[in-house]
């Protein structure tokens, strides 16, 4: 369909994840100076079985180049709606439409969910190729901000670090660890910033199950209780990644986190990596952030969570 003197718009379908990974990798190469999208995390994004790509996506072409892409999900079936959004410099108008189109679409989940509004969440490179004062001309507010932290790997992390005493590791091969795996995860984050509750199939469908190494997945128990769990992922190209470390409540502040941590540097450096990252909230009030420092991660890049509230659009009869 025709949106402009200048560009196209239209939904994305399955078959075009080359051409938005293209471009999302053309935009964090702008943003972080490299490359850091791979093409499965795209091709899994779009299958998604929550997402309905003629709905919830839209791709904005100048001629026959993709310059914009975004995409909306609702983990939450209530209120709070996440989008992503991305744009090349130069194509402001392209991207204030499909963020535009976004809002509409947020509007009506969150109306088809019964709720009276919508809470739509961002998340954007702290210096994104997205234009940061139409995002206030609309009304959006930048409300948290995330460090993505890395680490270089070396021989000398190959060496798997002694446990604090009585605590031990299982990787989750078999499907009942998986689970509990899941059961921690739901525990751990629950009282985190933007945490949606979410079922195992469902969880399973979030991280690509396909693309999981079970064995870098771990639970973590003390006598007869699991107390920790550490996922984490060797798919991405440029880096081990780190997912979630958690621990439960009644066991933190025993060294829990940084064994394993310790412990995957330990496994990413054995399987060749040279590097290992993973993101965390600056204000989590779990001290993470001096954790993962403390143990030699730093920052590599900011990501800044941005809110807007809008009407919700009700179901028509």
């Amino acid at each position: 369909m025709r949106s402009g003197p200048l560009f196209t718009v239209r939904p994305a379908t399955v078959g075009d994840a080359p051409l938005i990974c293209a471009l999302l990798n053309e935009i964090d190469t702008i943003e972080t100076g490299r490359p850091d999208t791979d093409l499965h995390t795209v091709e899994a994004e779009l299958a998604h079985p929550e997402i309905d790509l003629r709905e919830d996506s839209r791709l904005a072409f100048a001629g026959d180049r993709l310059v914009a892409y975004a995409l909306v999900w609702d983990d939450s079936r209530a209120e709070r709606i996440d989008a992503d959004h991305y744009v090349l410099p130069g194509h402001d108008a392209a991207g204030e439409r499909l963020l535009a189109l976004a809002e509409e679409r947020a509007a009506a989940r969150a109306g088809a969910n019964g709720a009276s509004r919508a809470v739509l969440h961002l998340h954007l490179n702290a210096r994104p190729t997205t234009d940061v004062d139409m995002l206030g001309r609309r009304g959006w507010l930048r409300v948290r901000r995330y460090h993505v932290l890395s680490r270089p790997l070396s021989d000398a992390d190959r060496a798997v670090p002694e446990p604090p005493p009585g605590l031990v590791l299982r990787d989750c091969a078999d499907e009942a660890d998986r689970r509990r795996a899941h059961a921690l995860v739901q525990e751990t984050f629950s009282e985190h910033f933007d945490h949606q509750p979410r079922t195992y199939e469902q969880w399973l469908d979030d991280i690509a199950r396909a693309h999981v190494d079970w064995s870098l997945v771990w639970v973590a128990s003390l006598g007869a209780d699991d107390v920790a769990v550490l996922f984490s992922r060797n798919d991405r190209q440029n880096m081990g990644w780190i997912n979630n470390i958690g621990v439960r409540p009644p066991f933190r502040g025993r060294g829990i986190a940084g064994h394993l941590l310790r412990h995957a540097f330990a496994a990413y450096a054995a399987r060749g990596r040279d590097t290992i990252g993973l993101g965390v909230d600056t204000r989590n009030e779990s001290g993470a952030l001096r954790i993962y420092e403390a143990h030699g991660m730093r920052t590599d890049y900011a990501v800044d969570t941005w809110e807007v509230v809008l009407p919700a659009q009700l179901p028509t009869a």
